[in-house]
């Protein structure tokens, strides 16, 4: 298989699989009318999906995915501030909750529009990686914040490692940089520590039921 035809692969493979999770994500929001994606995490996702798509395109197939992207994610933005209002209304008022939302989002663009601009990164392969590392993170946290599974599940979670290791692969066997390649790992290591634990939530629940 000549190098075109792999990355070819590997770009369809990315693209689908995060459509499936963004879908996933949005399915299980409904149905536990929680919000399935940290705020942080929403805010940098839809920053970059706007930016390479409107201000940077790539090329034609990746601009088509991005902009699949931002759409479902606008989509997950407002059942974020739909549920999530709910969620926080006992911690803050409804205010403070909005207007923190659209700081984080307004900072979250620029820090991802500059980032582009200082490394001249106009594929945003460094903010894309470092951004996907963050939201591994936080998925963890979220897990770790409700004590449950709310608005999470099983497919999200193998969907997201796998099209996150469709643009690893890529990354590392034609385009490689130590960053990269480190932050790959680490993402590959958060969401599988992220399976893991929902895994064990799962069995605490079926074994709650069964008792």
């Amino acid at each position: 298989m000549d190098q075109d035809s792999f990355l070819l692969i590997c770009q369809l493979g990315m693209g689908i699989f995060w459509i499936i999770t963004y879908i996933l994500i949005i399915k299980r929001g409904f149905q536990d009318k929680k919000y399935g994606m940290p705020m942080v995490a929403i805010c940098a996702n839809i920053s970059w999906e706007f930016i390479f798509t409107f201000i940077y395109p790539q090329n034609d197939l990746q601009k088509i995915i991005t902009l699949l992207w931002f759409l479902l994610d606008i989509v997950i933005l407002l059942q974020y501030l739909r549920y999530g209002r709910q969620e926080y209304k006992k911690f803050i008022s409804t205010k403070l909750f909005y207007a923190s939302f659209l700081v984080t989002l307004g900072v979250s663009f620029l820090i991802i529009l500059t980032m582009t601009q200082e490394l001249n990164d106009i594929e945003g392969k460094y903010t894309a990686f470092s951004q996907n590392l963050m939201m591994s993170g936080l998925f963890i946290s979220l897990l770790l914040w409700r004590g449950n599974a709310g608005g999470q599940s099983m497919s999200i979670a193998v969907c997201k490692m796998i099209g996150t290791l469709f643009a690893s692969v890529a990354f590392y066997m034609y385009f490689r940089t130590p960053l990269i390649t480190i932050v790959s790992i680490a993402t590959f290591v958060y969401d599988w520590l992220y399976i893991v634990w929902l895994y064990r939530l799962y069995s605490r629940k079926i074994n709650y039921r069964r008792k």
